[in-house]
């Protein structure tokens, strides 16, 4: 069912001051909704910030060129973040995603907002705006400028085109639909640029990534009958091959080209020791369901959790729960 967008012109035209946040460890999605709505809002004469748990990826920065994303507890404090009007939180639905921005969110006496289109959701005392057929918060992010009528400038387009674009996988996942390609067409008409933003996104790699990749795809193991493909990653693994966190981003996918695998993840230990689980499959094996089990979400083909270590041991209890989903 489409959105009704007219609630969230009355927030706007009621108020003039925004706080903009999203998930921890910020994808493309994250970023470029956030990036996207702050300038819908700037045309529409607002204040406007964006405060984050998390920094931004280097292999994302250039999304962010004037650095309007600020990390709280860095860049600012917060009690700068509780001074505003609204507080708006995109691509995500749950508490545990939002970490040290959480805090602000539960503090707050601003009105809440979200935009999201995740499955999984939690009672954020918000006023949701949300479609979970919707195949990015950048989409949605769009179709609100649209339904509200806010002009859409070339460095919105570019960054709602990067948003739809990681998403979709480049438009090769199943959520791509002919709306899907309405909009990327209409964002290039605006000012996206596609084969520039795929060389910023794709084809700017350390050194440090390359070995990382090569390091972790050399791991990869199959399991229940070849269905499952899964690998890892060690905290020591960035020293030693001069690779940082966020170059992990899309090595699960990897996994997944295999012929015949029909689900992948990949465990990242974390430097407190926890462990990041990504999870990965190919219509219609529903790994939120997984990501579920362990405190975590996300959509029917890609979700994610953080469990407690020790590697080996949450490497056992995704797989298991794996092993149990594909007996189903």
């Amino acid at each position: 069912m489409p959105i009704d967008w007219e609630p969230l012109r009355s927030i706007i035209a009621a108020n003039q001051r925004f706080v903009l946040t999203s998930h921890v460890r910020p994808d493309a999605d994250a970023l470029g909704s956030e990036l996207g709505m702050a300038g819908l809002l700037e045309q529409l004469g607002k204040d406007v910030r964006i405060v984050n748990a998390s920094t931004v990826p280097n292999r994302l920065a250039f999304l962010d060129p004037e650095k309007k994303i600020k990390q709280i507890g860095t860049d600012i404090s917060e009690e700068q973040a509780l001074d505003t009007d609204v507080h708006m939180i995109l691509d995500t639905s749950a508490w545990g995603q939002l970490a040290e921005a959480g805090r602000v969110f539960k503090r707050t006496h601003a009105v809440k907002v979200v935009v999201d289109h995740h499955a999984t959701a939690e009672d954020l005392g918000a006023m949701y705006f949300k479609d979970i057929e919707a195949e990015a918060t950048g989409a949605l992010v769009f179709l609100a400028a649209e339904s509200l009528g806010i002009p859409i400038t070339p460095p919105i387009a570019r960054a709602l085109y990067c948003a739809i674009a990681t998403d979709t996988g480049w438009f090769r996942f199943s959520s791509t639909t002919g709306e899907t390609m309405r909009i990327a067409g209409r964002l290039i008409e605006l000012g996206a640029e596609p084969w520039l933003l795929y060389q910023s996104l794709y084809e700017q790699n350390s050194m440090g990534r390359i070995k990382l990749a090569s390091r972790v795809l050399g791991r990869i193991k199959l399991d229940c009958a070849n269905r499952v493909a899964s690998t890892f990653v060690r905290w020591d693994d960035y020293a030693e091959t001069g690779a940082e966190p966020p170059d992990t981003e899309d090595l699960v996918n990897e996994c997944l080209t295999i012929a015949g695998i029909q689900v992948a993840f990949i465990a990242i230990e974390q430097s407190n020791r926890n462990i990041k689980v990504s999870l990965r499959s190919r219509f219609p094996i529903d790994v939120a369901q997984v990501a579920q089990q362990f405190g975590g979400g996300g959509h029917k083909q890609a979700a994610g959790a953080i469990m407690p270590g020790p590697l080996v041991n949450a490497q056992t209890k995704v797989l298991a729960a794996l092993t149990s989903l594909l007996q189903t």
